[in-house]
């Protein structure tokens, strides 16, 4: 079995934290029969964390909530469908979303049509959940991309037509404050991918199983959108396609040379004049 376990290594090489999540079963919120799945599965990365990050400074802990702690752990399960904080000081879990969520009544067209502020009703192979630092747009909030993709024990219902959803969600009243849809047409990565806030108030968001990489307004306005021309297969697949894990965007001022480099606005063609021209032989 693959046991997803947590080091603290300093200057020095030396461990002087550790963290297993075996030994914190109990504390993930299964009820009795699907920790019985999970102890039965033949799966051999039975939680797959695929993220993990101190939560740093933030108004939740100044205001004397110590369930957020600025060195508490935010922790993801891929295949368990759940996010938790684990106390630094005693290793237990003190905050927890998921696995399971209270049932809410569906809007018209799908559980993607919530209109916000809502009760977090579910997410399915997670990826990237981050509190939202200090001094941006949303601070203190839990980001997160929400796959809907495969996972759970049991394995949760996949929706008929909803794709993938980016969510942030206020981690004290638990509920999603804002949050980026799509259709599994539009917009759908059931694995891997990313979402980031950016000093404007926009999200940038890595659809990674395209590599498809774009920014949305607050009001979900696509702002601007790139795909990676790097193909190559994943995922457990022989499919070729520009996958990207994760991506990040960094200041302007870190790129190298920064200073000599010009900025260029682009702006759209109107798509009823684009056009590419054929290739000459």
């Amino acid at each position: 079995m693959l046991d997803p376990v947590i080091y603290e290594v300093n200057r020095a090489g030396k461990i002087v934290w550790s963290w297993a999540a075996s030994r914190h079963l109990e504390e993930f919120g299964f009820t009795p029969s699907e920790l019985a799945l999970l102890k039965s599965t033949s799966a051999q990365d039975y939680l797959h964390f695929n993220d993990m990050e101190a939560l740093g400074p933030n108004h939740w802990e100044k205001s004397g909530d110590n369930r957020f702690a600025a060195d508490n752990i935010l922790i993801s399960s891929r295949n368990a469908n759940f996010i938790a904080i684990i106390s630094r000081k005693t290793g237990k879990i003190v905050w927890r979303l998921g696995p399971n969520f209270a049932p809410i009544r569906q809007p018209y067209g799908g559980w993607f049509n919530h209109k916000v502020p809502f009760p977090v009703d579910r997410f399915s192979g997670q990826h990237d959940a981050i509190m939202i630092p200090e001094g941006l747009p949303g601070a203190g909030d839990i980001l997160l991309f929400d796959d809907e993709g495969e996972g759970g024990y049991p394995p949760a219902t996949m929706p008929m037509i909803a794709g993938s959803r980016v969510l942030e969600i206020d981690p004290v009243k638990r509920e999603v404050v804002w949050q980026y849809t799509g259709t599994k047409s539009s917009f759908f990565s059931p694995f891997i991918s990313s979402a980031q806030r950016l000093p404007n108030g926009n999200t940038l968001i890595d659809e990674g199983i395209d590599g498809r990489f774009f920014q949305v307004t607050p009001q979900g306005k696509i702002a601007w959108e790139y795909v990676s021309p790097f193909a190559r297969s994943g995922g457990g697949s022989a499919t070729i396609s520009g996958i990207v894990y994760r991506i990040q965007a960094v200041p302007y001022s870190w790129a190298p040379l920064a200073g000599s480099h010009s900025q260029i606005p682009v702006h759209a063609p109107a798509l009823e004049k684009f056009h590419i021209a054929p290739e000459k032989n």
